[in-house]
């Protein structure tokens, strides 16, 4: 698996004092923001095959959700003014930054949530078998001198930390094991901290499609945030325990602002184009602190956030329209000169129109919007994080969102064999790479 990334300067250490004045430093067998290279998740398997092309999926209707179904308080179990901040920022978030839950098609038949029965694993979903076998078929090509640039099929992580367990997959899709092309998703878990302080970090990218980087990239956005959360962690779950929301939201916004422009950077290094070296990213934070239930979601691109509540899903994915915040560079955003890009003349400030002697400007591609959401989270809930392509069979096959809701509405989660089990279920038409990020709370 390709690990890229530099080391910041010292220039850029001031940049990080500035915006999180944080100078605590790692001290115990945790995640070094430093050595992310040797944090990613490991335990390599390997897992099905499935056709090369993809049906179109049109999601299925948003409606208004059941009634009481907003995020909940904070338990009573925490401090008066923790459990105070936690219903401020639990309002906040149901008013602002997040749509309503809509539920996703499917309820499990015949499963009371609760009851411990899981329905029984399966190989696929759907209308019938995907085109291919369910394993892989070729390795992606190797270079002697560039080993380190491979990429393992499937690679897989787990955790229990305070009230949540945490499963986290990525698994090559089937069209890339047939075509033996790399994985183009990427996975980071790591752990900064210790003992109650301690704050977990899942982060997920999927490198641009058709794009010989691709997995370089979504490894090096990986990489980055990584690094950023880490050396900002002790202040972000002091934020997240104090439910600072606008705090939050604003540093993660600039650490995902830096993190996506170092992928400008490096195309500019190689000589290709910023949107051939891009990736989507997605990041989970938690906190390892028993009392605290804050989750916080947040990120850069397509994928899928989704919460199974009372044995049915729902799709809480931030939509665009109801984004607030600037676009995150790397992604489109427009030049700096006015805050919308134009050009302005000195006097008047009426946007200078082309000149007729020199050729007009490349369009500048679309923008992408920060992605936010704290949220306060129930036991028995299951948090799911994902990238499109499990977001997009779980929107549009309605049997696998059945499927799912009977293997984890059990009492516990399953283990880590059973969740790759879980993940890696087909549907005929979705054939790309899989990256899921799963929490069950207790």
């Amino acid at each position: 698996m390709s690990q890229q990334g530099g080391t910041p300067t010292g220039h850029e250490d001031d940049w990080w004092r500035q915006l999180y004045d944080d100078s605590t430093q790692d001290t115990g067998p945790t995640a070094a923001p430093d050595t992310l290279d040797d944090r990613f998740a490991s335990a390599v398997g390997t897992v099905s095959d499935r056709a090369p092309e993809r049906e179109p999926v049109v999601p299925p209707p948003r409606t208004a959700p059941p009634p009481g179904d907003g995020l909940p308080a904070a338990p009573a179990a925490d401090p008066p003014a923790r459990a105070a901040g936690h219903r401020a920022a639990d309002a906040a978030d149901a008013a602002e930054v997040a749509p309503a839950p809509v539920p996703v098609p499917g309820r499990a038949p015949h499963l009371p949530p609760g009851t411990g029965r899981a329905a029984p694993a399966v190989d696929y979903v759907g209308s019938g078998p995907p085109t291919y076998d369910a394993e892989p078929t070729a390795l992606p090509p190797a270079d002697p001198d560039d080993l380190d640039d491979l990429v393992a099929d499937t690679v897989l992580d787990g955790a229990r930390y305070g009230a949540c367990t945490l499963r986290a997959v990525s698994l090559r899709g089937d069209s890339a094991r047939y075509r033996g092309e790399p994985r183009r998703d990427s996975l980071l878990t790591a752990r900064f901290g210790t003992g109650e302080n301690a704050l977990l970090l899942v982060a997920m990218a999927t490198g641009a499609r058709a794009t010989p980087g691709a997995h370089r990239a979504a490894a090096e956005a990986c990489h980055w945030i990584g690094r950023a959360v880490g050396r900002s962690h002790a202040r972000l779950a002091a934020d997240i325990r104090a439910a600072r929301r606008g705090d939050l939201k604003s540093g993660l916004h600039r650490l995902t602002d830096r993190s996506l422009g170092k992928l400008r950077a490096s195309a500019a290094e190689q000589g290709v184009e910023p949107e051939e070296y891009a990736a989507t990213l997605r990041c989970l934070l938690l906190p390892a602190d028993p009392d605290c239930r804050t989750r916080v979601f947040f990120g850069v691109g397509a994928g899928g956030l989704f919460r199974l509540r009372d044995g049915e899903w729902q799709d809480i994915e931030p939509r665009v329209a109801d984004v607030v915040g600037e676009a995150v560079m790397g992604f489109g955003s427009l030049p700096a000169e006015t805050p919308d890009g134009d050009r302005l003349t000195m006097d008047l400030g009426i946007p200078t129109p082309p000149s007729p002697y020199e050729p007009a400007p490349p369009p500048e591609p679309p923008r992408e919007p920060f992605r936010f959401r704290a949220s306060v989270a129930r036991p028995g809930d299951t948090l799911l994080m994902c990238t499109g392509g499990l977001a997009e069979p779980l929107r549009g096959e309605a049997e696998l969102a059945r499927h799912l809701i009977g293997r984890w509405s059990g009492p516990t989660p399953p283990g880590l064999a059973a969740f790759l089990a879980d993940a890696q279920v087909r549907v005929k038409g979705y054939a790309d790479d899989r990256t899921a990020a799963a929490v069950w709370e207790a």
